[in-house]
Parts: structure tokens; C-alpha cells; sequence
């Protein structure tokens, strides 16, 4: 499994949101922190380690963010970030896929319907399980192409058997495959509830341990990009 964080958004606005409550806003301001914010951040939204006035204003600002944004949750909204995830089993991208409603309905991952799997599995599983048709090859045990059940046809496919008529209909090939196939997927979150999900998940949860890779991963993307968003403020936010 590998994970990539495609791009952090939306900092200027939550750095200049900070400053809405009590009046200390001016367009000046906002456009300062517009500046400030395209010259120590890279293509991506991550903090480019310049030393510069601008990037020392940008680290007192993040760290503004971080202390009032933990309780005062709306701050941490204005920030989005994504990422995309390749070769999570299966299983355990529909774990994350139940997040949804925290990601804002914003993931999208590959259909087993829409595309076709073959005797692939995460990397997690690999060296840990064998199906029966890599058994039984192994053991050099030949199954039939085709058999006779109640008088229908059916024929060898992944994992099993497939009623003839009916081998090459994706919505039928994809109820034989296992939950340890990989799995891609993409997904934007904001912080706030990225936090949420962080609690959920982490090293120190009950989850399936490539959810909890995958987890602990984004997280130090995440504080790699910005020493502010830290597991230390994820464990945090009031969500």
C-alpha cells in the first residue's frame, strides 16, 4: 500500500478567519496573508522550511491556528486536504468508505463493477492467505472448466464458478472476489474532521492494521507538510 497527500487548501482563508471574531480584520490584512502564503508554500500547500519574514509570520499564524482551532472547530474546516491511497485491501477501504459522511461524500475508489480483478491481493495479505484456485494449482490439482449443478452450466472464473450465460456480466465476476483484492481510492477531508477520523483509526485503535497503516501514514504526511497538524492536535479537536 502507498499513500500520496496530493495538496493541502484553503490555509489563507482559515488564517484570515482567525481574525474575524474581534474586528482585527482589514482587506490589507487579507491580502498580505494571500501573499505571504503563495511565497512559503510549495504547489502542493506545504510549508517550503524558507527562512524569511514572511515564512516566520506564516508560522505564527499556523500556530494561531492550531491553539484556538482544536476548540473553536469552524477554523479547522477552512482547511482541506486530499489524498490518494493505492492497493488498500478491499475489506479495509470499505472500512475508510464508512468515514464518507465525514469526507463530505468527497471519496471515490475503484469499482469492482466497473473493472476487473484477477487473483490480486493488498500487500498485506500477500504470504498471509491462498485462495482455493492458487491451492489447488500449487498442488497441481486440475479443475474443471466447466460443471453441472441442477442442470445449469456453469464456468471456472475467479474463485469459483459462473453460470455460462452469465460469465461475462461484470455485476456476476465480482460477487467471487475476495475482500483482500487491492483497492484504489482518492478522498478530501477538512481538518476538523479528518481529526475524527484519526481518532478512529490510529495505531492505538482496534482496526484491521493496513486501515491503521494507512492512518498513522496520512498523519505524518500531514506534519511533514505542516508541524501544526500533529497527532497531538488531531487527539484534540472537539468533533
Amino acid at each position: 500500500m502507498k499513500v500520496y497527500l496530493n495538496e493541502i487548501s484553503g490555509l489563507a482563508d482559515a488564517i484570515v478567519s482567525l481574525h474575524m471574531s474581534k474586528r482585527t480584520w482589514s482587506r490589507a490584512f487579507e491580502l498580505e496573508v494571500q501573499e505571504v502564503c503563495k511565497k512559503v508554500l510549495d504547489e502542493r500547500g506545504a510549508f517550503k522550511e524558507t527562512e524569511s519574514p514572511e515564512a516566520e509570520k506564516f508560522k505564527k499564524w499556523m500556530d494561531m491556528l492550531a491553539k484556538w482551532g482544536w476548540k473553536h472547530t469552524t477554523l479547522l474546516r477552512y482547511v482541506d486536504f486530499s489524498v490518494t491511497v493505492e492497493g488498500m485491501h478491499r475489506g479495509g477501504q470499505d472500512d475508510w468508505d464508512a468515514h464518507a459522511k465525514r469526507f463530505n461524500n468527497r471519496i471515490l475508489r475503484s469499482s469492482t463493477r466497473l473493472a476487473s480483478f484477477g487473483y490480486e491481493m493488498s500487500d498485506w495479505y500477500k504470504g498471509k492467505i491462498i485462495s482455493t484456485d492458487q491451492a489447488l494449482a500449487h498442488l497441481k490439482i486440475e479443475v474443471p472448466n466447466q460443471i453441472e449443478v441442477e442442470g445449469q452450466t456453469y464456468v471456472k472464473a475467479i474463485n469459483g464458478y459462473i453460470q455460462k450465460d452469465l460469465a461475462d456480466k461484470q455485476d456476476v465476476k465480482r460477487g467471487l472476489y475476495m475482500l483482500s483484492i487491492p483497492s484504489n481510492f482518492i478522498f478530501k477531508v477538512d481538518i476538523c474532521e479528518w481529526a475524527h477520523v484519526y481518532k478512529e483509526r490510529n495505531a492505538q485503535g482496534t482496526a484491521h492494521p493496513e486501515v491503521k497503516a494507512c492512518c498513522e501514514a496520512i498523519a505524518d504526511l500531514l506534519e511533514t507538510a505542516h508541524e501544526q497538524f500533529n497527532r497531538k492536535l488531531f487527539d484534540k479537536v472537539l468533533n
